[in-house]
């Protein structure tokens, strides 16, 4: 080989090892932006739970938030019956409701008393809680004007639509009532009042909603649709309605109270509220120095597809999304040391939970345990100890 194709052929390799290593870095770096970091938190939960701080406490004490659905809610001894087939009554007399759906400062939010007047309560509340969490992140919401931030919301329920646009008289229809109660408005009027351009999407996935409100902040963060997210969902008991279509299919629990795992499980209990997080790629967050809550290592998102009914869960989907998630994160089953459970306190979806979490984190090695547990027994229901994956058949302690 003569000098100058010695010269030419070390220029290619020098070029190319440059090139594999602007790569390498590339892809570390991108490595680096997967995981998304909870900068911020707000929410509104039963049992006097308004901020992050006290619903900790309230889990901590096991507190009790089920009561007597309250009068200015709706009357409960017109609606309610203790036959669970009598039509158009509910057999539940108790819920897990927040303090007050009332209280609002339509002037805070730039709003006329005309138009809060017409507002959803949800979309209410989510003004209200949005503003808290990023209070709660140190960001100061002038600075977020034009800025690529985006909404993500999950909303499915509908009462105030009923009670209000659909009340069966006309007249009580004004300019406003179309804005508010559609769901599309409930993320685009947090856009419309921080100024805000980024992504913004109301998502009705039922039970889900606000976990796959997360799953897409989380991807359109990673894909820089967006550099600050803001993620979550809301639900109120405005009407007696919904409840009443899920006493037909004896969805609900008769004392209002979910036992998720329990032998004794007959159904769930119904509650509302509201939670929010502000996110951002953990890189981003560890460079502004921002305190963060926690990180968000993967996500995963899919449906049961064709099981025993449309409302009937299936397990080995349950298991497919789980190893998803896992794989999106990057981590092993044998890492993960507690679930948060949907728990619906059913007898056919409990086991059917309780199955595929077992079948993807069931070998374990060693005598290393795995709780689970469910805060629909804490939030809406009384407290349930955690309990261990044994490979045997389903049997969970008894709620206390």
């Amino acid at each position: 080989m003569d000098a100058a194709s010695r010269d030419h052929y070390v220029e290619a390799l020098r070029k190319a090892s440059a090139h594999i290593r602007a790569l390498t870095a590339e892809q570390a770096a991108r490595a680096l932006e997967r995981p998304i970091a909870i900068v911020g938190m707000g929410c509104r939960f039963p049992g006097g739970a308004n901020d992050p701080e006290r619903f900790w406490a309230l889990l901590e004490r096991g507190g009790d938030a089920v009561a007597e659905i309250p009068a200015d809610r709706f009357d409960l001894d017109r609606w309610w019956s203790a036959n669970p087939d009598a039509p158009g009554r509910i057999y539940v007399r108790e819920a897990a409701l927040i303090d007050d759906v009332r209280s609002f400062d339509p002037a805070f939010f730039r709003i006329t008393p005309a138009e809060a007047e017409a507002l959803d309560p949800q979309q209410r509340l989510l003004l209200e809680v949005s503003w808290e969490a990023f209070e709660d992140a140190a960001i100061d919401v002038r600075r977020l004007a034009g800025s690529r931030t985006g909404v993500f919301i999950g909303l499915s329920n509908y009462d105030y639509i009923q009670a209000h646009v659909h009340s069966g008289d006309p007249a009580r229809i004004t300019a406003y009532s179309g804005s508010g109660v559609m769901f599309s408005t409930a993320a685009g009027r947090l856009s419309y009042f921080y100024d805000l351009r980024g992504p913004c999407i109301t998502l009705d996935t039922a039970c889900s909603s606000s976990l796959v409100a997360l799953d897409a902040a989380i991807t359109a963060l990673r894909q820089r649709d967006c550099d600050v997210a803001l993620a979550g969902g809301v639900s109120l008991m405005l009407s007696p309605d919904s409840s009443v279509a899920l006493c037909k299919v004896k969805a609900l629990a008769a004392d209002g109270r979910s036992r998720a795992f329990d032998d004794a499980a007959t159904g769930y209990g119904r509650g509302e509220g509201c939670g929010l997080v502000v996110l951002k790629r953990l890189s981003d967050a560890v460079r502004d120095g921002d305190l963060i809550h926690g990180v968000l290592a993967g996500s995963a998102v899919n449906h049961d597809g064709r099981s025993n009914g449309l409302t009937a869960p299936n397990g080995l989907a349950q298991q497919a999304v789980l190893r998803s998630a896992l794989a999106d994160a990057g981590i092993t089953p044998d890492r993960i040391d507690y679930v948060e459970a949907h728990g619906t306190g059913t007898p056919l979806g409990d086991p059917i939970e309780f199955g595929a979490l077992d079948a993807v984190f069931g070998d374990r090695p060693g005598a290393q345990g795995l709780k689970l547990g469910s805060v629909k027994t804490n939030i809406w229901a009384i407290t349930c100890p955690a309990t261990r994956f044994r490979r045997s058949s389903y049997r969970s302690p008894p709620c206390r």
